[in-house]
Parts: structure tokens; sequence; C-alpha cells
């Protein structure tokens, strides 16, 4: 075999790798968390698990990548239930799935699927969410949606815990409130304003550009699986299997396939414009995007250029991120280490490295940054669990 075909197999091996098995970091990090988490003062203890008196929750969706990794996300985190529902489309219902120990028959999504359901995790296109999220929040439930179908409805909260939890502060099961919708943001948004908010909390963002490098997992479970193939047909000279995109995946990357505006910008980019000034809640801040897709299994890079309104130095910087709920730092300069998409596949946690002063900018008024984060968990099915988790 030659150099690049060995290469190429490693790189499968490890993305596979990525994708499907648990990462033992992962668990070690959860256990010391679980270990050395102490509630605070006047904070009310949350019994998890299943229990009689903990919520009925319902997951739309659950065939997809983010429905199976929300399955994952409540075991992990112990969100407390009393019943779960599975469902998805009439293809994939009578299908069976193991979760916390018990197996589950997966039912048809229909308009009568959420009578009694106290809380609905939801990924399951903007489509679906547009036809049965107003359903269910209409019958009492509290549906957390991870597609864009009301990421920019003024009357629908967008939510990233560590950011913004005010905007859903009236949203709590048994409030005055019975029932409706909170917005996931858009993966690319979340991963960069984990790192990007302390930033601007601080000294405040002026504007931000931000560059891209989007995982297959961001596309759906069948694109995950196209790259796969991709690499096989590839390695072993074979004709490229070509149905998800219109493009050779492995070995290449390209613009992002989501669909071009008038302005030259795709949709993707315009969602981090538009999703990160109504998470800010401010209209002052200038925000350019350019997304591209890159043959990475499931987790996302961002490169990010801030131009500030103070000035904040490289150590500032660094202390404040050191300090930022859900952010870790991999950032060596002496040995070159920082983060990478493998550093952030299956963690919770969004890592940021690269923490430099913009030399384009006078002063100290410019900030680079690289963020690495896991575009199914943080990204997807984790910030929507712990929306969730601000409901009880």
């Amino acid at each position: 075999p030659t150099m690049q075909s060995l290469m190429a197999s490693n790189a499968l091996a490890g993305a596979r790798g990525a994708y499907a098995a648990p990462n033992s970091r992962a668990k070690l990090n959860r256990r010391v968390a679980m270990s050395t988490r102490r509630p605070a003062a006047g904070a009310v203890t949350v019994r998890a698990g299943k229990t009689p008196d903990g919520p009925k929750v319902a997951i739309a969706g659950i065939s997809g990548a983010v429905g199976t990794e929300f399955m994952r996300v409540l075991v992990e985190r112990d969100f407390p239930y009393s019943e779960m529902k599975m469902l998805a489309s009439a293809r994939s219902a009578g299908k069976e799935v193991e979760f916390d120990g018990e197996t589950y028959v997966i039912e048809e999504l229909t308009e009568d699927s959420f009578d009694g359901v106290d809380i609905a995790l939801f990924s399951a296109g903007g489509s679906i969410s547009k036809k049965f999220g107003p359903l269910a929040a209409a019958k009492g439930c509290f549906v957390v949606d991870n597609s864009s179908a009301f990421r920019m409805d003024p009357d629908v909260p967008l939510v990233i815990p560590e950011v913004n939890p005010e905007a859903m502060a009236d949203y709590k099961l048994g409030g005055a409130r019975k029932g409706g919708i909170i917005a996931n943001p858009n993966c690319s948004t979340i991963i960069a304003l984990m790192a990007v908010t302390p930033i601007h909390r601080a000294v405040g963002v002026k504007r931000m550009i931000a560059s891209t490098y989007q995982a297959a997992s961001g596309a759906g479970a069948l694109a995950m699986a196209e790259l796969e193939q991709q690499t096989r047909d590839v390695l072993n000279g074979d004709p490229v299997t070509m149905e998800i995109f219109s493009w050779q995946y492995a070995f290449n990357l390209f613009s992002h396939n989501a669909p071009m505006t008038e302005n030259g910008y795709n949709e993707e980019e315009m969602k981090m414009v538009k999703e990160t000034r109504k998470i800010w809640g401010t209209e002052d801040v200038q925000i350019a995007a350019t997304c591209i897709r890159v043959p990475v299994m499931r987790a996302h890079a961002e490169s990010i250029n801030l131009e500030l309104n103070g000035e904040l130095s490289e150590e500032e910087a660094r202390a404040i991120l050191e300090k930022a709920p859900g952010v870790s730092l991999i950032d060596d300069r002496a040995n070159n280490k920082f983060p990478t998409p493998l550093d952030a596949s299956d963690m919770d946690d969004v890592y940021v490295g690269r923490i430099r002063r913009d030399i384009s900018q006078e002063g100290n008024n410019g900030l680079e940054l690289f963020v690495c984060g896991d575009q199914i968990k943080k990204g997807a099915a984790l910030n929507a669990v712990q929306v969730a988790e601000l409901l009880l």
C-alpha cells in the first residue's frame, strides 16, 4: 500500500472510533465532575434517573444522529423522567431502541403523540418541527427544537444555557406558562459563542469574523456514512458514491452545502450572523462568516477573529476563558498543541486555543481564537438537554 493509503486508512479508523466508540476520557471527566460537583447554596437538588414524579419526555426524530445522541446525553446526565416516548417517521415505526436499560418500540409521530407529554426534544427537520412543534406546545408540552424553524421567531427563546439562560426564565414545568417552544441555535453558533461570549462580556465585541470547518455530522447520519463509504471507494479505486452531496467529500472540502442567498452568503453563514445578534440581544455587532464542509466525522472547528470595544491582552483573555463554564483550553505554543476535532469528539466542552493578539489591529483591540466542539453533542443534543434541565 502507498503512504497515502496507509494514512487514509488510519484516518478512517480514527474517524470511526470518534463516531462509534465511547470515549474513556469523557467518562473519566464525567466521573470527576460528578464526584466534585456541589450544589450552590440555596440550589434545588433534582433527583435524577427514572422516577415516578419525573416529567414525561418524548424524543422526536429518534432514528437520526442527533436523536440517538439525545438518548446518550439523557443517560449521561441522569435526566429525570417518569415515562419516555420514542418518535419517528412511519418508516422507522415498529423498530426497537435501547435506552437506560430498557427496550422501547419507536412510534410513528402523529398529532396525538404529545398527549400528556411534558418535554419533547425535537430533531426531525424543520418541516416536521413547524407542523408538530406548535401542536405539542398547545397541549402544554415544552418543546426544545433543534431545527431552524423557530430560531428567529421573536416570541421563541433561542438559548445556550451558559450564555443566555435568562431568555427562558419564565419557561418552567409547573409554572404559569403552560407549554411553549425553545429553539436550539445552529451548531456553529453554539460552538462560537461558547468561546466568544466570555470575551464579549468582559470588553465587548465590535466585529467577529468566523471561518468554520464543519464535520459530516452536521448533515446527518447519512452524510457520515457517505464520508466513510467514499473513503473506502477512493482507497479501493472504485467509483465514488455520491448520494448526499454533489461533490466528492473524502479527501476534499467544499463550501457549505446550505442554499445561497442574494447577498452571496449561504444560509449557514447568515444563521451565525442573525442568531448571534439575537442571543446577545444587540444589533451593535458586525459579523461575517465563511462556512466550509471538511472530511471530519463529528466535530466542527472554527477560526475566529475579533475586533474588541476595549483592550484585552492575550493573558487576560486566557484567564477569562479558563473560568468560562463549558470551555476547556488547549493552548500549548511550546509543543504546538492546540484543539483538534478528535480532541472535541464525544466531549461536552468546547475547546479553545491559538489565543493570540491580532497583529493587524492597533494595541490589544484584536484577538484570534481557534475553537473545536462536538457538533452532535454541544452543538445539538447536549445543548438541548441542558435547555430541558432549565425547565425543571
